[in-house]
């Protein structure tokens, strides 16, 4: 059938006449969702309503509550520069958690930039400071967590420190926290600036913070004061009720919150960490962390990582929601009642910048009455960096021994002789006055440091019961056990005493093993005329290849289960069949006491 000409005119115009209509109602569109980008862009503040949570991209779907007035202009258009190259992109490279490759062209100035932070600061510049991250919790972390009334909960001042912090990390650890708490937590959140010599951490930052949708309050210290007068200064303005302390180059993750508060809320003397995740230096990518680990410290009072143990995993019913009653915390990131943190002394203000405090508040908390765990339903991603890229006055060696030692000082009753053995440096670094921290111990009536190893513990490589401490020498050769940096599986070996105690440092424990921190020596393969000692990983029970005793009058170390004498051949240790007289059979053990 032909259609008329006016038929077809009618059809074209009518056509037409929708288009405009369409192309006007599209650019009004655009023209709105513009505007309300650039507002994001810029960083007016914007409403968040009491109780929402704001997820990836929600900020931009808010109307400014309103706008400063009195901008300095100059402060505006360096913000405004920063935000021009500040990724907003939610899609864009680093999305989902997943790492960034710079282009091989681009090395050697990635390389130069890395100085900076001691990260691939490129990297980062890359990634959207409002990513999208995946959802790591488990089912069980999840139904635990929806169960959760939030309503109920007290307020938290989360409190963050930084120094010279790159841009675009501190921004999205803020982002992250905004985008992912439940707004009726979150009082305010709190920023010490260290003393930070950067443009960007000044008035632009002042400036771009007072635009965010929660309270934000900055501190700028008049002088590098370090982690814990910093974040000292943090908690004595915070009005919430419960403390929550960060890194300042984080990422929290869905639900991350409510699991954390919920148990101080509880028990208020509870301390609780997160899972750390791990943000890689190099990419940026978020890898997740073990929720089978927990916190422990060696000989030198490093903080560790270890597998939970078979007796905690029962504890829990093997409910890998459930939160792990840890031995020590990482330090970076807890949260504690307010009160309850004031109430135990909060840091040790004798510590210098920053160091061994994580150590010193888990055996305080511990042995005056409280309680630390992690919550495997709460997760955090923190970038960890190989070195610091700040100095420490002094060296870094002597502010970490200074710290270290305040902690064995006031806490370790005894036991701080393993510290002083296997750090002997410590020992000419002046702690400084004590006395109040001893006072404060003794007003709260703080329980031993043998009462912690016994009862939170046991797994501790500081054994509750020990013989010796000290050097384990042959006096004809006069050459002392030493690990020699040896790996575990390689034999064990000596080398010329020097007394200063470090890799010749050893304990015979009440259970007969000859430890040297997490290292044990091991009387290798049955027992042949001639057996060979290695050094093996130390076993919270002893196996019986790692029994020993020591005949205080003859000087021999015995193999128990095959009698056999620890003999000195060649810079070696060696089994062999016990001979009264022979002088490379003998052995002094510094200060041995025989068992009661």
């Amino acid at each position: 059938m032909k259609i008329r000409p006016d038929v077809c005119r009618a059809i074209l115009l009518t056509s037409l006449g929708w288009l405009v209509i369409d192309v006007i109602i599209l650019f009004y569109t655009l023209d709105n969702s513009a505007i309300q980008t650039r507002n994001v862009l810029r960083g007016e503040r914007l409403t968040l309503e009491k109780g929402e949570t704001a997820h990836p991209l929600a900020l931009a779907e808010k109307q400014p509550q309103h706008q400063e007035e009195h901008v300095d202009p100059e402060t505006e258009e360096a913000l405004n520069n920063l935000l021009a190259g500040t990724s907003f992109d939610v899609n864009g490279p680093g999305s989902n958690g997943e790492g960034v490759n710079i282009d091989p062209s681009k090395d050697a100035e990635m390389k130069e930039m890395f100085k900076q932070n001691q990260f691939n600061l490129m990297a980062s510049n890359l990634i959207s400071v409002n990513r999208t991250l995946p959802d790591y919790r488990s089912s069980k972390c999840k139904s635990n967590t929806d169960s959760i009334n939030v309503k109920e909960l007290p307020s938290v001042s989360i409190i963050i420190v930084f120094h010279n912090e790159a841009w675009t990390t501190l921004l999205r650890g803020l982002y992250s926290i905004i985008y992912r708490s439940p707004r009726n937590l979150l009082e305010e959140i709190i920023l010490i600036d260290d003393y930070s010599d950067r443009a960007h951490l000044k008035k632009p930052l002042d400036l771009f913070v007072q635009r965010l949708p929660v309270p934000v309050h900055i501190v700028h210290l008049p002088e590098r004061s370090g982690l814990i007068r910093a974040r000292l200064a943090g908690s004595d303005i915070a009005k919430g009720k419960v403390l929550l302390f960060l890194d300042a180059h984080i990422e929290v993750t869905e639900g991350w919150l409510p699991p954390l508060i919920t148990r101080v809320h509880e028990d208020r003397k509870r301390v609780v960490a997160p899972i750390i995740d791990v943000i890689s230096d190099d990419t940026f990518e978020y890898v997740t962390a073990s929720d089978t680990t927990w916190g422990g410290f060696n000989w030198h009072l490093n903080f560790r990582w270890y597998t939970v143990p078979e007796r905690e995993m029962s504890r829990r019913n093997y409910d890998r929601a459930s939160p792990i009653r840890t031995p020590t915390i990482a330090g970076g990131l807890f949260a504690v009642d307010k009160q309850f943190f004031y109430d135990i002394g909060t840091y040790d203000k004798g510590m210098q910048v920053w160091g061994g405090e994580n150590l010193e508040i888990s055996f305080r908390v511990w042995m005056c009455g409280g309680s630390l765990e992690i919550h495997p339903c709460s997760r955090v991603g923190h970038v960890f960096r190989k070195q610091t890229p700040y100095t420490f006055p002094g060296g870094t060696a002597k502010v970490i021994h200074h710290n270290a030692a305040r902690t064995a000082e006031v806490w370790m009753d005894e036991y701080k002789q393993f510290f002083y053995s296997m750090v002997p440096a410590a020992k000419q670094v002046d702690a400084g006055d004590v006395s109040p921290r001893l006072k404060l111990r003794e007003t709260l009536q703080c329980k031993t440091f043998r009462w912690y190893l016994e009862n939170i513990y046991p797994e501790a490589p500081v054994p509750a019961t020990y013989l010796s401490i000290g050097e384990i020498s042959n006096p004809a050769t006069k050459l002392c056990f030493d690990t020699m940096g040896k790996k575990t599986g390689e034999s064990a070996g000596v080398s010329p005493c020097h007394g200063i105690g470090g890799n010749q440092a050893w304990s015979l424990t009440k259970e007969g093993q000859i430890r040297s921190d997490e290292t044990c020596i091991s009387a290798f393969r049955g027992f042949s005329t001639s057996t060979t000692i290695r050094l093996e990983k130390c076993t919270v029970t002893p196996s019986e290849k790692h029994i020993f005793s020591y005949d205080e009058e003859k000087k021999h170390i015995i193999h128990v289960q095959s009698g056999k004498c620890i003999a000195v051949k060649a810079n070696v240790l060696e089994l062999e069949d016990c001979e009264p007289l022979n002088s490379q059979m003998s052995w002094n053990v510094a200060n041995y006491q025989a068992a009661a």
